[in-house]
């Protein structure tokens, strides 16, 4: 999905060279970038019938594959980036494990910033937000029956369409990082966020099973460094452009506003328990909160 030139981009380029480099040219990668290849869950489709063999996906499209993903979609539930990237290290080996079962490797994990909220008009109390035609992620139909239940307007559609949505009116805000509305041109759209820290974006790129265990052996090893080095690299560049971000969007005319009141920590913290179990996996939403 992400633009060409972006730091996501420049990322999984440098990893196929230093793939192609590693291996004497036996492996190669070919970087469909700025959502040539459709949205996350045709991505996904096209992944299954063998047409692509590895993608970059949101924790959105992530859920597709395993529920597990979900965690990293609980409202205010990681607080910094320190505690994040403990957390993640502690349920890589068990979400590994998970994507595997379903005919996935997980190569590494992508930072996409930390989630504000882009609306038309100003939010500032809970009940202006759930009065808000808000964007959410198509194929997730669980996800927009868990909004709906709870007294927002969830309206669903690709990502790819939120630039269309945006300006027609089907949609009035998007939850999304600084950098993300910066590059995608939406706070255009959007002038007003809401500095609130919803959740992290996390992604991570997996390839097929088919797909990997396809390469030679001795190849295999010589892959890994390069994938880390993408997760290393996202770390510290993504928060650093994501700050740069707001203030090229403020310079721009983007109004910024601080999220106040009990009300949201306290709506945040109801909508988080009644993720563990319909939305996560028990077992890692308690794993992940004993590490957190």
């Amino acid at each position: 999905m992400v633009p060409d030139g972006s730091v996501w981009d420049k990322n999984l380029k440098q990893m196929a060279a230093e793939w192609k480099e590693a291996t004497g040219g036996r492996v190669s990668i070919v970087v469909y970038n700025g959502a040539s290849q459709g949205d996350e869950p045709t991505v996904l489709r096209k992944m299954r019938l063998n047409a692509l063999q590895a993608a970059g996906f949101t924790a959105g499209g992530l859920t597709s594959i395993d529920s597990s993903f979900a965690i990293f979609e609980v409202p205010f539930f990681f607080e910094s980036y320190d505690e994040l990237n403990y957390v993640t290290d502690k349920l890589t080996p068990a979400i590994r494990k998970r994507v595997e079962a379903k005919g996935f490797v997980l190569l590494n994990w992508g930072h996409g910033g930390w989630t504000q909220l882009f609306t038309k008009r100003p939010v500032k109390s809970l009940a202006d937000l759930k009065s808000i035609k808000l964007y959410t992620p198509a194929g997730n139909d669980r996800m927009v029956q868990w909004f709906k239940a709870r007294g927002f307007e969830p309206r669903a559609m690709a990502m790819t369409d939120i630039m269309t949505g945006l300006t027609t009116g089907m949609i009035e805000g998007l939850p999304t990082p600084p950098l993300a509305a910066l590059l995608f041109q939406w706070y255009r759209q959007t002038p007003f966020m809401l500095d609130i820290g919803l959740a992290p974006v996390v992604g991570a790129t997996v390839m097929t099973k088919k797909a990997w265990s396809s390469i030679p052996d001795p190849d295999r090893p010589k892959l890994l460094p390069p994938a880390a080095g993408v997760e290393s690299r996202l770390r510290v560049e993504v928060p650093r452009q994501d700050q740069s971000a707001v203030a090229q969007m403020t310079a721009r005319g983007l109004t910024v506003t601080k999220a106040s009141g009990p009300d949201w920590r306290a709506e945040a913290d109801v909508l988080a328990k009644t993720m563990r179990g319909e939305m996560v996996p028990p077992d890692i939403f308690d794993q992940a909160t004993k590490a957190r």
